[in-house]
């Protein structure tokens, strides 16, 4: 199961709800890359596909893949705004190690 904080859920929809089509919600997935081996994604979809784990939140919809969710499984988003980068966090329990700048992990 993956949870988002407050902050995550109301950025989502904030980006949601400034575009100009439909969007029913954001897939999140692990994606081979990085100095590390797996980094996220996150992008805007309009529907699921066949397998995805679909969790539905205050109007939105995440959608997962199965390969994905072996990795995600107990992963907290949130989304973080500093002085310096505004972004979304994953704080991920498989994870067993990272990269020097943290936007990449291996399990």
């Amino acid at each position: 199961m993956i949870t988002l904080t407050n902050d995550a859920v109301n950025q989502v929809q904030k980006v949601i709800s400034q575009q100009a089509q439909a969007f029913s919600g954001v897939r999140v997935a692990v994606v081979g890359g990085g100095c590390s081996g797996f980094q996220y994604a996150m992008n805007l979809e309009r529907q699921g596909r066949e397998g995805d784990d679909v969790l539905e939140i205050d109007g939105f919809k995440i959608f997962v893949d199965p390969q994905s969710m072996l990795y995600l499984d107990g992963t907290e988003i949130d989304y973080i705004e500093t002085t310096q980068a505004a972004g979304f966090q994953f704080k991920n329990p498989n994870v067993t190690g990272s990269c020097g700048c943290g936007e990449s992990f291996h399990v």
